[in-house]
């Protein structure tokens, strides 16, 4: 699905990348306001779905090769965070609705989880 579709789902707001919409593909999403597990449990491609609005959002993104972020809650990213995610081309929405709200409905659109194996024993 594309980001223009994830944008209509959540109905949510580009606050920047609006010409990387229908180019940027999403296959899998997480959602957490815990850089430190978005770092351990996220993968390449994911969206970021959080409700952090600082620059270490788009840092974290970075470091992961993330397409875009998307803030719940009606949360603006900072300035700083919106002025480092047009440097780096990085796409950023906000959606009116929860966390919860927000992962549900991808879920329910086919949008994966990032899910860590499960040990046996």
């Amino acid at each position: 699905m594309n980001l223009t579709e994830v944008a209509r789902i959540l109905r949510a707001e580009v606050i920047w990348g609006d010409e990387f919409l229908d180019s940027v593909d999403v296959t899998h999403a997480y959602g957490a306001d815990l850089m430190s597990d978005v770092l351990a449990f996220a993968r390449p491609g994911t969206l970021l779905i959080t409700g952090l609005t600082n620059i270490q959002i788009v840092r974290t993104a970075q470091m992961l090769d993330l397409p875009a972020v998307l803030f719940v809650r009606g949360k603006k990213p900072q300035d700083s965070a919106v002025a480092l995610s047009k440097e780096v081309r990085l796409p950023m929405l906000v959606s009116p609705m929860s966390m919860f709200e927000a992962c549900g409905l991808l879920f329910q659109n086919g949008i994966h989880p990032c899910t860590v194996p499960v040990r046996e024993g």
